[in-house]
């Protein structure tokens, strides 16, 4: 791809009129989203990641085009991933739900800033260390087997991080609107509010260093890498409260997810055996019988993957509940854990 630094700079102010746009539409005034207004800018938001992919297969061609539309792909799944993590923080530190949206506008924009960074530092790696697809794909590995072990059991508000966080600033206990510091008794406090948004910004870096690898075993263009994650966090937020309730029936979303990068680790460590010249690799000339996985085959197996873990998901949720309405399972309540 031949992208100039105008269209980069487009590219980029374009990106941020539309964060820009959602703060002073949607955020500047509290308020819960409803499901119907969640719903349609959802909606737009994916048609304008669709829309956007037609056009780089047109104009680029459709190897580029498909790279994209499976760096989309992945990224939304990880995303998703993203936002049942933000849930479980809300949760935890018990973000009044007409102030969310706020924390997760600025936890997007944190997130789409590290990815940037990341991406230019990924770019930048892959242009001098051919190497470092070897990294990259051992990475993925690893990360898909700790995936694949399991879900988000640790509250991410009671974490070490955030309990260091405490000791150095003076929180207070209650919240105060939306404001992020207070003045009280001659002091300057911070409230909940900028904990919760600490707490997303540290999340972010976590994910940001997940998921940029994951793309890079997609492709090697530093465009195609900033519009998918770009257009992944785009609409996010309304996508956070139409499938909230969602979001906890999606029981085998980690697993997918950890098919997905078990799958893009192999894919960059095979491309890496076979272009890479080390020598002590078939004389530093690749070793010939390491295939180069197509990105139509690595498009249909995301999508069949994210596809089957969601069923699967619901299928499994539907018939647990199906149980416990017949009476064979009974799970214990809270009160009567107390009661105990």
């Amino acid at each position: 791809m031949n992208i100039t630094p105008l269209i980069w700079g487009i590219t980029i102010l374009v990106t941020i009129a539309f964060f820009v746009y959602e703060f002073f539409a949607h955020v500047r005034k509290p308020h819960e989203p409803s499901i119907g207004e969640a719903a349609r800018w959802s909606a737009f938001y994916i048609g304008l990641a669709l829309l956007f992919g037609v056009g780089v297969g047109v104009v680029s061609g459709w190897t580029y085009g498909g790279e994209y539309f499976a760096g989309y792909l992945t990224e939304k799944a990880l995303s998703i991933d993203n936002l049942f993590v933000f849930l479980i923080v809300m949760t935890g530190f018990a973000v009044p739900r007409i102030y969310q949206q706020k924390v997760l506008m600025i936890g997007i924009v944190i997130a789409l800033i590290l990815r940037g960074v990341f991406i230019a530092i990924g770019a930048a790696l892959i242009a001098n260390l051919s190497w470092i697809f070897y990294v990259f794909g051992a990475f993925l590995l690893v990360l898909a087997y700790r995936q694949a072990r399991g879900g988000h059991d640790d509250n991410p508000a009671n974490g070490v991080f955030m309990r260091m966080v405490r000791r150095v600033l003076p929180v207070t206990d209650e919240y105060h609107g939306d404001r992020l510091t207070v003045r009280k008794d001659g002091r300057r406090w911070v409230t909940p509010m900028l904990l919760t948004i600490v707490a997303i910004g540290f999340i972010d870096l976590v994910f940001a260093v997940d998921s940029i690898p994951a793309i890079y075993g997609l492709t090697e263009e530093a465009y195609i890498v900033f519009t998918a994650n770009a257009f992944a966090l785009m609409g996010l937020r309304q996508l956070y409260f139409l499938i909230g309730g969602l979001l906890e029936r999606l029981v085998y979303l980690a697993q997918g997810l950890a098919v997905i990068l078990a799958f893009i680790g192999v894919k960059l460590l095979l491309h890496a055996l076979h272009v890479n010249e080390l020598p002590f690799i078939n004389g530093g000339q690749g070793v010939e019988w390491a295939p180069e996985i197509p990105i139509w085959f690595s498009l249909l197996f995301i999508a069949a993957t994210v596809a089957v873990a969601t069923a699967a998901s619901l299928i499994k949720t539907r018939a647990d509940r199906r149980r416990t309405e017949d009476g064979t399972v009974r799970p214990v309540t809270d009160a009567q854990k107390e009661s105990s």
